[in-house]
């Protein structure tokens, strides 16, 4: 099974923390998490103006984990990241099968996303433990690396929102794969 993900986070620098994260399946069920507990000393201007407005939750206070879960489409999930790990862990075993994770140049994603479980070493054991990079995809099958993922995709979503973003990378993976 492939998994397509994107994250949202507070800087290009090693000390950045997670705002948002979200998945989908290559069967569509999405996984959609924002962070309480990201730095916000490290939000600026364009962090404010790009990422945390394109946040999608409700926020109650700072401190409230909630959680939607539609049982057709996926799981959206608010909390800090001990909690947003352990929605996440269950919901990446339930499929039951290996899993390998794409993201579009995922080196910053998948270090953020290794330390939610505590490092590398402890992802969940259903996960592959290289990340596969749509990036990569794209040049080994012909594409410019750097074209437009909206243009490639034929999707209109909001950038720097992490669920869109995912789901953007799906329809570039499927588009490529596909051969159009």
């Amino acid at each position: 099974m492939n998994i397509f993900f994107d994250t949202e986070f507070t800087g290009l620098h090693k000390n950045t923390s997670l705002v948002s994260l979200g998945m989908v399946t290559d069967k569509g069920r999405t996984f959609y998490a924002e962070f309480t507990d990201y730095k916000r000393n490290q939000i600026d201007d364009w962090l404010e103006e790009n990422i945390i407005k394109n946040l999608r939750l409700p926020v109650l206070d700072d401190y409230q984990k909630s959680y939607i879960i539609d049982e057709d489409v996926g799981i959206s999930v608010r909390g800090d990241s001990q909690f947003i790990a352990g929605v996440l862990s269950a919901w990446m075993v339930s499929f039951g099968e290996h899993i390998y994770i794409w993201g579009d140049c995922p080196a910053y994603d998948w270090v953020l996303f290794c330390e939610l479980f505590g490092g590398a070493m402890h992802i969940p054991a259903c996960i592959f433990y290289v990340p596969l990079d749509l990036c990569t995809f794209l040049l080994s099958n012909g594409y410019d690396p750097d074209v437009s993922r909206r243009e490639l995709s034929g999707m209109n979503l909001v950038t720097h929102n992490a669920l869109d973003d995912a789901l953007v990378v799906k329809a570039c993976y499927e588009v490529v794969s596909n051969g159009h």
